[in-house]
């Protein structure tokens, strides 16, 4: 992987995702503070989505947007040779 696929650039974009969930604007058409639930894409509650439904297109999404779940690794052996699988094996596996 080069150095636009490193853990450094995938935890980058956790933080990322992470404020940008959490920011609000004010709508003056509405009159009211808007949130990302209320712009969503969310096809399986598009009647009253909460930020759970949000449809979010990431690489991310391969670790759960989870930054415990992209840190973990696993002991992995081919019968011959034992190693450790770490995010980059998932991300492989994934795609």
């Amino acid at each position: 992987f080069s150095g636009v696929l490193s853990e450094e650039v995938l935890r980058a974009l956790l933080e990322l995702q992470e404020r940008l969930t959490n920011i609000t604007a004010w709508a003056p058409a509405s009159g009211k503070e808007v949130t990302l639930s209320d712009v969503c894409y969310a096809p399986l509650n598009p009647a009253r989505p909460e930020l759970g439904d949000c449809c979010v297109n990431s690489v991310t999404q391969y670790f759960q947007n989870n930054g415990t779940r992209l840190a973990m690794t696993a002991a992995q052996s081919d019968g011959k040779v034992t190693g450790t699988a770490d995010w980059r094996d998932h991300l492989i596996y994934c795609v």
